[in-house]
């Protein structure tokens, strides 16, 4: 739909005054329209049977590529039925936004409001994601924690409460294998409260982005989308929401019940992701 946002301006004045008068510049570019296949269809049906929901966590393995492109589907099928309310990210901080831009704003504009690192974050992976929100006049916002609040947050012996105990212990214990049992055991509980904190700024960007009869959708990695370890543990008891994980096949399985969904991609090639810490 070329110029959207115009086009609705001009039905509303046609409506008033009988004519509407061209606006200058270039025309805005088109909604990026959903992918067409069986593959898309089928992640159209496992969307539609999760809806009506206020938000949409998609918990991804940040290198498997498909989970990238799933999520982009996701976007563009919400956005096509006018249902998408924001797209938030773990990719970008708190504070950033797209909001101010029009549906026309060009790549290189999008990826410096959300001040966007790409070492960290390929755009070429994400940026069809992001795009298809922009392009649809919808904001994308960041949601991380900053780096500069992780050393305040390391300090926080607040956050040692915002977990169930049972939950504390799990999610200490991922840190140490995610940090493939390197990390000094003096470095657990800090480390696991900075986890803490990106949940807790997650959820918040998440509950303030909240539109009725929309859903936002966050992407992030898939352990922050765990219900008993993650984002959800840090949202309004009345917020509906429905936390799915991208599992690549050869992924470690997830325990019952912390996920509402389990949308399952082919296995990617066996990778030590330790070997060069080692």
């Amino acid at each position: 739909m070329s110029g959207f946002p115009g086009a609705l301006i001009c039905v509303a004045a046609m409506a008033l005054a009988g004519g509407c008068a061209s606006r200058p510049g270039p025309p805005e570019a088109p909604i990026i329209q959903p992918a067409s296949g069986s593959a898309a269809a089928a992640t159209a049906a496992r969307l539609d049977a999760l809806l009506p929901i206020d938000a949409l966590l998609i918990g991804e393995q940040h290198d498997a590529a498909e989970h990238q492109q799933i999520a982009q589907q996701v976007i563009a099928r919400l956005a096509a039925r006018g249902l998408l309310g924001a797209l938030v990210l773990e990719m970008a901080d708190a504070g950033v936004s797209t909001a101010a831009l029009q549906p026309s704003a060009s790549e290189e504009q999008a990826r410096h409001a959300l001040k966007w690192n790409d070492k960290a974050w390929p755009w070429t992976a994400y940026g069809p994601a992001v795009m298809t929100a922009v392009r649809a006049g919808v904001p994308v916002l960041g949601a991380n924690l900053p780096r500069a609040q992780m050393q305040g947050s390391m300090d926080d012996s607040k956050l040692d409460v915002q977990l169930p105990g049972p939950a504390l212990k799990a999610q200490q214990q991922l840190i140490r294998i995610s940090h493939c049992n390197l990390l000094p055991e003096s470095q657990i509980t800090p480390m696991t409260r900075v986890q803490i904190a990106r949940d807790i700024s997650m959820a918040h960007t998440l509950s303030q982005a909240a539109l009725p009869g929309k859903v936002v959708v966050l992407l992030a990695g898939s352990g922050h989308v765990d219900r008993h370890l993650g984002v959800p543990q840090h949202l309004p008891a009345e917020f509906k929401v429905s936390a799915v994980r991208l599992r690549a096949g050869n992924a470690t399985p997830e325990k019952a019940d912390a996920f509402d969904s389990v949308w399952g991609t082919p296995a990617l090639p066996a990778t030590d992701y330790c070997a060069s810490l080692k």
